[in-house]
């Protein structure tokens, strides 16, 4: 591979190169979703069909969830309370990067 310095067509090295496609391939495999928004995680919730089921649990739980669960403007998946809901719900930790994947894109 080639690269220009200050005009000039230099070859590159290995370790130039494999840094390069490093970056490349980091372009491919965005970072996992840590977090979305209140109307995000509720729509994921519907379009995978717990809403009700969610809704359900969050009432049979202390009051602090159930106020978190209705008045947070942002839900993040490392919360406690966040995998105590999954875990409850039967999710596996790759269920639940891809929950926040697909709640991301709404």
């Amino acid at each position: 591979m080639i690269k220009n310095v200050n005009g000039a067509d230099i070859e590159m090295t290995a370790e130039e190169i494999a840094a390069f496609e490093a970056g490349q391939a980091s372009l491919n495999n965005p970072p996992p979703v840590g977090s979305v928004s209140a109307r995000q995680f509720k729509l994921q919730l519907f379009a995978v069909g717990v809403l009700d089921t969610v809704d359900a649990w969050v009432a049979q739980q202390p009051r602090d969830v159930q106020i978190a669960y209705e008045y947070s403007g942002t839900f993040v998946k490392g919360s406690p309370m966040m995998a105590a809901g999954f875990a409850a719900m039967g999710f596996t930790p790759q269920q639940i990067d891809g929950f926040f994947a697909a709640a991301a894109l709404l």
